[in-house]
């Protein structure tokens, strides 16, 4: 028993083919909040670069209310238009002029459009988010923009929950005319699904979680080469030494316990580096990168990255990628 869903609701919650067979072939599911932990598994961990890009063609630009492309369903082109409402109510002339200018100069840097969960933002919020984000390195907003799309998705599957509860408990074989209205004015009730799943998905409730992924993952790209970066050793590593951490300039030999150890894929990310659990040891991880194998002439023998998790984020996930060069290498804690 559960809810079920077909490739085409799913496409009108995310724009990528590949996220929705993923989901349609996953379905039915017990509740939201499974459909959500299934929906991060497929987007960050099985859609490849051109599926995102495929997400990211299907929404209008931010300022349009029209459909991004023909074909696309009439429920995405309802929600797209229902999710810039805040914006589109706090807009100006100029306003309007000034993010669309904005919009035009994002796509000649960056290639796609800009995306942002727009819901509850005003004009002014929008654009200078977006204004902040053009400063970002194409690799980095890339990542951030399908984090965003993330954020939509998550907000659409509850609106298709919250329709099907609604058909499930009237009766109704779909909502019509006044019905339709009535469903699409239910924000509050969308609005409480959607804290209830980012409450999960942040582990601010005291409630297991029911992963899909382990705690821990990463994945590499180069962007020296603007690809994602194959066959790169990756180790996790948890601190279980005499001390609490190992302090900076001391000696760490034997305070490191191997937790798995995985190679990148063609799409850059690793294998499992830990076990599936609802909750992490909190302590001090270290993962590292034998970048020497795959850039044998660069500056860096290998990479490491120490970080903290800490008990109020045992239910929390980890996203620790690395963007390396021969010469420099930057990473940031995703989702």
């Amino acid at each position: 028993m559960g809810f079920a869903f077909d490739e085409k609701d799913f496409l009108a919650c995310c724009g990528s083919a590949r996220f929705a067979a993923e989901m349609a072939r996953a379905s039915p599911f017990p509740s939201l909040q499974a459909a959500v932990a299934a929906a991060r598994d497929v987007w960050f961990d099985r859609v490849d670069v051109s599926g995102w890009l495929e997400a990211f063609a299907a929404h209008p630009q931010i300022g349009e209310t029209k459909s991004a492309a023909p074909g696309k369903s009439e429920a995405s082109a309802q929600w797209s238009k229902g999710e810039q409402s805040t914006a589109l109510a706090t807009a100006t002339g100029s306003s309007l002029q000034e993010l669309s200018d904005w919009n035009v100069r994002y796509k000649q840097k960056f290639g796609f459009i800009f995306i942002i969960c727009a819901s509850g933002r005003t004009s002014p919020e929008i654009l200078a988010e977006l204004k902040k984000r053009f400063s970002n390195r194409p690799i980095e907003e890339f990542q951030i923009a399908a984090e965003e799309q993330m954020k939509v998705t998550e907000l659409r599957l509850a609106k298709l929950f919250s329709s099907k509860e609604h058909m499930a408990s009237t009766g109704d074989q779909g909502p019509a005319g006044p019905a339709k209205k009535a469903e699409e004015d239910r924000v509050s009730i969308i609005g409480g699904h959607l804290t209830a799943v980012s409450e999960v998905s942040s582990n601010k409730t005291s409630q297991s979680t029911n992963r899909t992924r382990p705690p821990i993952t990463t994945h590499v790209l180069d962007v020296s080469q603007g690809c994602p970066a194959s066959g790169i050793e990756v180790r996790l590593e948890m601190w279980r030494g005499n001390k609490p951490r190992p302090l900076f300039g001391e000696a760490e030999a034997g305070g490191w316990r191997l937790q798995g150890v995985s190679s990148t894929d063609k799409d850059g990310r690793s294998g499992q580096l830990m076990d599936i659990v609802n909750e992490i040891n909190p302590g001090i991880y270290r993962i590292s990168f034998n970048t020497s194998k795959y850039c044998p002439g660069g500056f860096f023998p290998y990479v490491s990255i120490v970080f903290e998790i800490r008990e109020t984020q045992k239910q929390e996930h980890f996203h620790v990628p690395l963007l390396f060069s021969p010469f420099s290498f930057t990473t940031y804690r995703g989702s």
